[in-house]
């Protein structure tokens, strides 16, 4: 019996099963930054540039009794906030201790794509009974960027037209158990092209591959499996995944949006699957108010479908001059679109053909 409530269950990949990513065995005092909380480190870092300045919002997620935590931004600042229970504080809801405090940061350095991909470190340390039981570390960077339907992506103030590719981690005889020069060996191909932003289809991906394009300054698109064929019965994991992705990738710079699904118009639009939409749109907004949400339409997916307008930016995977038509299509499809709706932002999100057609050429 096929199975109607984990996804994927169907696309033009191949699924893996097993542990694919690195596994540890991490042993914690009684008081501990939260672990439990959909595979989190415990630490939330909000950056909001004014200016030349930034204001650092830290929060801290605790498990057990704790009395303070103290933040670290090296060669920056520190400050501490005591840990409170019981509180609506926490925005993600959970029952553990929360901490939250500010750093400011004089004549900020920017997180500035290819250019200057710039981190700078955080630190957390609880403390309990005057003692440090646990600390945790992260690192995040400062930007600002916005996306203009007229004008293309914007990075830190100026035009940054963003081109890319979709990038899927697996490799023959690897699977998706890919080793840390593996992942280098992808994001080197992928810089060698001339790109500046990465897709990261259709699922989450390696916690080193988001770091490489922090440290690389490569501009992603982070999306959850819900892809292809719409399962009634499976919008819990729909939310579940959706809540592991941010929670998991909260602190990364180079991620933009999240990204709600991908083709999923294949099996038609139905009342539930907008619904399913909605709900993942509204989820990711209130856990991350600071990235935009977005989706890859099908496309066959007329340009009028109540289904674009969920996410804040709408993009289409076009394959003129590969599977269908000629390649100037492409240029008629965005030219058309945009004079229909001229305020509405949109974008290419999957171009060319899959390596095993015939038609590809190393060319």
């Amino acid at each position: 019996k096929a199975n109607d409530h984990v996804y994927p269950q169907r696309a033009d990949f191949t699924f893996y099963g097993g542990i694919y990513r690195d596994v540890y065995l991490i042993t914690v005092n009684a008081a501990h930054f939260d672990l439990d909380y959909f595979g989190g480190n415990g630490l939330k870092i909000t950056p909001t540039v004014n200016g030349t300045n930034a204001d650092i919002k830290l929060e801290a997620y605790v498990t057990g009794k704790a009395d303070s935590v103290t933040f670290t931004i090296p060669g920056v600042g520190e400050a501490s906030a005591p840990v409170s229970y019981g509180s609506d504080d926490a925005a993600d809801g959970t029952a553990c201790g929360y901490a939250v405090a500010n750093i400011a940061i004089e004549n900020v350095h920017l997180w500035d794509g290819l250019e200057d991909p710039y981190c700078y470190d955080a630190r957390a340390e609880l403390i309990a009974n005057g003692q440090v039981t646990d600390e945790v570390d992260s690192y995040f960077g400062c930007r600002t960027y916005h996306v203009d339907p007229e004008k293309g992506f914007f990075l830190n103030g100026r035009s940054y037209p963003l081109h890319g590719v979709s990038r899927h981690q697996d490799r023959r005889g690897y699977g998706n158990a890919l080793t840390k020069e593996m992942h280098e060996e992808d994001i080197d191909m992928i810089l060698s092209m001339g790109t500046n932003a990465i897709r990261l289809a259709h699922y989450q991906h390696d916690q080193y591959f988001y770091e490489l394009c922090d440290r690389k300054g490569l501009v992603a698109w982070a999306e959850i499996p819900y892809i292809s064929m719409h399962l009634p019965n499976a919008r819990e994991n729909t939310i579940s995944q959706m809540k592991e992705l941010i929670t998991q990738n909260y602190n990364h710079p180079c991620i933009i949006c999240w990204a709600l699904s991908n083709e999923i118009s294949l099996t038609g639009v139905t009342d539930d699957l907008m619904e399913n939409h909605v709900i993942l749109n509204d989820l990711a907004h209130k856990m991350d108010s600071t990235r935009l949400t977005a989706m890859a339409n099908l496309f066959m997916l007329d340009i009028d479908s109540p289904l674009i307008d969920v996410p804040d930016i709408r993009s289409y995977n076009l394959y003129y001059g590969w599977y269908v038509g000629e390649l100037e299509q492409n240029d008629e499809f965005f030219d058309e679109f945009h004079s229909k709706f001229p305020n509405k932002a949109i974008g290419l999100s999957e171009y060319g053909a899959d390596t095993h057609y015939t038609i590809q050429s190393p060319n």
